[in-house]
């Protein structure tokens, strides 16, 4: 049995022990997902506050509606989906408001990560990351979210296609569709940089594929 067929099944068993009452298997679901629910939340609102109001209201309709799920899917494919659909909610929401969040907490989430107490590294991620989730958040939502799930949540081009109910095909579309985009928005010389980017730098962002290495003859 792979990892992720033995994850599958220790949900499946707390899922049929809280559809019987037992409630500290559910408050085992809870634990298992919060974490990657409420990051799901955050990448798609970029708000804290409202992601964290997300997480409980999802969790929360997972349990009043948990008689009701037949398991023809997985549970956290059930919850990613709530989340997904009350994130995006939400962002309309307040974009119709016209509100919008003063510091985005991914960015200094991913700061924190990934300057590992550089100030140098940090000045130069921030810039940089800034640009990338601009160019992330001007996806098409429907691709954000895609992106967000693949690349963030670590999950398969096949779960990914039963959240948001598409084709495999279109996942691997919309990623491929996606990296264009982003490689775009990131070539160093759209940076309008007066140096280029520190190889550091240019290696994170050659890895997660938002840069293409340039071949030289």
């Amino acid at each position: 049995m792979t990892h992720a067929e033995r994850e599958a099944a220790t949900a499946s068993a707390l899922v049929a022990a809280a559809k019987q009452g037992d409630q500290r298997a559910f408050e085992a679901l809870v634990r298992r997902y919060r974490k990657r629910i409420f990051a799901l939340a955050l990448h798609i609102t970029g708000s804290a506050s409202e992601s964290d109001d997300i997480t409980q209201d999802v969790f929360f309709k997972a349990f009043s509606a948990l008689a009701q799920f037949e398991g023809r899917s997985q549970f956290f494919t059930w919850v990613y989906r709530m989340t997904v659909n009350r994130a995006l909610n939400a962002r309309r929401d307040r974009a119709r408001r016209g509100e919008d969040t003063l510091d985005d907490p991914r960015l200094e989430l991913a700061i924190a990560v990934d300057a590992r107490s550089n100030p140098g590294r940090a000045a130069e991620l921030r810039q940089t990351y800034a640009r990338l989730l601009r160019a992330l958040d001007g996806l098409p939502v429907d691709m954000r979210t895609t992106v967000i799930l693949v690349s963030l949540q670590g999950m398969s081009h096949g779960e990914v296609a039963i959240v948001q109910n598409v084709s495999d095909g279109t996942i691997a579309w919309r990623m491929h569709e996606a990296r264009r985009r982003l490689n775009e928005a990131m070539a160093p010389e759209k940076l309008q940089r007066k140096r280029e980017l520190s190889a550091d730098l240019a290696r994170v962002l050659t890895e997660h594929g938002l840069l293409v290495p340039v071949l030289k003859n």
